[in-house]
């Protein structure tokens, strides 16, 4: 599935910008949010908590990505997504609750949110909109393969892969690992 370089019609444009615009964009946030909650010491006030549910809402983000990045898109893999981002819009509201019930969280800190929250939103509508004939064949109840989990047709290359992993691992996982580390260190002295 590469995008050739001087490809300029609107499916390029769309696979161009939903994997090197979209999914990248998750990682100036999620460090963002990071240093937010560094800087109102999450670790002194919703600590673990509040830590476990920034965990939900990476795994609700993640693995619908990853069956994106993986799997043929069928009604399946939209349907999961399309659940996900809802499901990460429900965490969302539910982590700002506990956030704000014992941690000031300042206007910055909310446009943030904001950004991540819609982030799962954006990538599944242009997954539906590079695959109308799956939402077609899922709104019509599927057929031969529409509720198998299949891998792509034509895998994305490795190396694309590689590094969107890097990333992940570097500005989403490892950031919020040490919060959770921060967190339970915290509980432990406290305890």
């Amino acid at each position: 599935m590469r995008i050739p370089l001087g490809a300029t019609d609107v499916e390029s444009a769309n696979r161009r910008f939903l994997l090197y615009g979209v999914l990248p964009l998750w990682f100036a946030p999620s460090v963002a949010d990071w240093v937010m909650h560094r800087r109102t010491r999450i670790e002194q006030t919703t600590g673990v908590r509040e830590s476990l549910i920034h965990l939900l809402m990476m795994a609700e983000a993640g693995v619908p990505m990853t069956l994106g990045l993986l799997a043929r898109i069928n009604p399946l893999v939209l349907s999961t997504m399309g659940g996900a981002a809802a499901l990460h819009g429900a965490t969302a509201v539910w982590d700002v609750t506990v956030a704000t019930s014992e941690r000031e969280v300042r206007p910055v800190e909310q446009h943030i949110h904001s950004f991540l929250e819609v982030l799962p939103l954006t990538a599944t509508a242009f997954v539906a909109c590079l695959h109308w004939d799956q939402v077609r064949a899922m709104v019509r109840g599927g057929g031969d393969d529409a509720w198998r989990l299949l891998p792509k047709d034509q895998p994305l290359p490795t190396r694309y892969l590689a590094g969107l992993a890097a990333g992940v691992a570097l500005f989403v996982a490892l950031p919020y690992g040490e919060e959770l580390m921060r967190c339970l260190r915290a509980r432990r002295v406290a305890d």
